[in-house]
Order: structure tokens, then sequence, then C-alpha cells
């Protein structure tokens, strides 16, 4: 049978059981549903944001000093008017799945949520300053700031997190997960958007690099590949998904946590100045300034 006459014969089927599926749920195309050109839409807007936030770095062309802030105000507008119509798509599809909204003022909310996220763009930036020179001043192989902003992925994923986690605090559906996880497949780095990170945050290689929705990250610290900060178990006794509690281990200030490190449980608090072994399996609290390394759980305090 010529492909021609295949298509002819069993397409319309094919299409069909499809049509009934789509229509059964999960519709991201139909008039009720999610009216988005799929993820693609979010994921040119995060560029966008990354382009004003390092125009020259992140943006498309280069931007002349002289023609900046024109350049910042114009993708700066176009970010605007596309992402509150995306905003207000997401809020007003998620209000009808929980049909417990009864004065809906998507469209307001979406418009407070645009103000504030542009708004905090400079002082993201700012911070995102500080995790580049901590990274300069963590790895003695960086030979610039510019090295680092153009080739590290941390930086990219520092900074989709950055963006995704003040939209997470925001209460925005599904826009800062799409993101984080956009990130995760690019770097390798996978950063929950409701992890707390303060700055002058550096991962160093980065690749397996996975932290947990609530962890608590402090000034100053540096992560190797393949940590991990995650959860003793996703489960209570009952098998019920342990949502609304702290799950996650708490970094102190300066800590240091070599290559595959495991560090689990929400009660779990790795204090100020420690360093912790790669390789370790942790799930008890380290004191501030102690040494862990395999086998030695407990922590010796530095000398």
């Amino acid at each position: 049978m010529e492909t021609i006459d295949w298509v002819n014969k069993h397409i319309p089927a094919i299409a069909g059981k499809l049509e009934r599926a789509v229509r059964g749920g999960l519709s991201a195309g139909e008039e009720e549903g999610l009216d988005l050109s799929g993820r693609t839409v979010i994921y040119d807007i995060l560029n966008d944001i990354l382009g004003v936030l390092f125009p020259g770095f992140y943006s498309k062309d280069r931007v002349p000093k002289s023609e900046m802030n024109f350049y910042l105000g114009d993708l700066l507008r176009h970010i605007s008017l596309r992402f509150v119509r995306v905003l207000t798509e997401i809020l007003t599809y998620h209000c009808k799945k929980r049909k417990d909204c009864k004065e809906c003022a998507c469209e307001t909310r979406a418009q407070k949520i645009l103000a504030s996220l542009v708004g905090s763009l400079p002082s993201i930036r700012a911070t995102l300053v500080e995790d580049i020179k901590a990274a300069y001043d963590g790895d003695p192989a960086a030979t610039c700031l510019e090295e680092i902003l153009l080739s590290y992925p941390c930086i990219e994923a520092i900074a989709t997190h950055r963006v995704a986690h003040l939209l997470y605090k925001l209460d925005v559906p599904f826009v800062p997960r799409i993101m984080s996880e956009h990130a995760h497949s690019k770097t390798g780095i996978d950063i929950h958007p409701g992890a707390s990170i303060a700055p002058r945050f550096f991962i160093d290689h980065g690749t397996g690099v996975v932290i947990g929705e609530t962890t608590e990250i402090g000034r100053n610290v540096r992560l190797y590949q393949g940590v991990t900060l995650g959860a003793l178990s996703p489960f209570d006794k009952q098998g019920n998904p342990r949502r609304g509690e702290k799950r996650h281990p708490t970094i102190r200030d300066e800590v240091i946590i070599y290559a595959n490190a495991t560090i689990l449980g929400g009660k779990t608090v790795i204090g100020k100045g420690a360093i912790i072994g790669g390789n370790t399996w942790i799930t008890r609290s380290v004191p501030s300034g102690a040494v862990v390394y395999k086998g030695q759980e407990d922590g010796k305090k530095k000398q």
C-alpha cells in the first residue's frame, strides 16, 4: 500500500480517536482550554526577560550603548503586552478549573503580577551580578566575568530560577515550573522554583544538581555537580504526598557541598561554613564549621 493510500484510509479514524481523547481532558487548544502555542510562548518570553537582564549576552543582536535605553524600553513593552495576555489566559483557565472563584478578576491580577515582575528586574539583575562574581571568586579557571556569563550553564539556570521564584511566590500557575524545567533541559541543573536561594550562589560544573521545592540556601553557598538537596520521602505514612510542609534541607551561609553529595530531609540543617565532602549521604543536621566526608556523617569541627 502506498503512503497516500494508507493516509486516506487510516488518518480520519486516528484523528477521530485523538479528538475524543483531547476533548476528554488536558486540552490546551480549545476555547475552554489554554489558548497558548504550547510552552514555546513562555520560552520566548523568558528569553526576552534574560535579554533585558543582560543585553548583548542573551539578546540576539549587539546593542550599542547609545541605543540601550530605547532597546530596553521596546523589549520591556513587548514582554509586558505578550506576558499579560498569557498570564490572563492561564489565571482564567486555573480559576475555572478550581470552580471556587466567585468574583474572577484574572486580568487585574495578571496586570499586578506583570508589574511586580517587571518592577523587580533591576533587583534581580543586581542579585545575578553577585552570583556571577561568586562564580569568578570560586573558580580559578574563570578568566573574567564575561566568560562566566557567556558560557557557564549555572548562570542561565540561576537567572531563570530567580525569575521563576518570584512568579512562584506570586502564586502564578504553570509558568514558574515551565521556566525551571526549560532551564533544566538546557543545563542539566534542576532547581524547583519554590526553592529559596540567597545571593552569591554558585554551582560549579552543574550537571545533575537537584534542588527541591522547600530547600533554603543561604548566602555565598557553592555546589558541585551531582549534588541533591532532596526529601527523605515524598509520601507520609499513609502514602499521601507531603504537600504543604518543609521536605528539603536548609543550607546556611558559606557552605561548600562537593560532587555527588546527597542531603535529605526538611529537618536537616547544614550549619554555616560547613564543608560536605563528595559522595556523602546526609539525613541529619551538621553543625557550623564541620567537615563531613564519606563514612563520617556526624561531622568534625574544622581546626
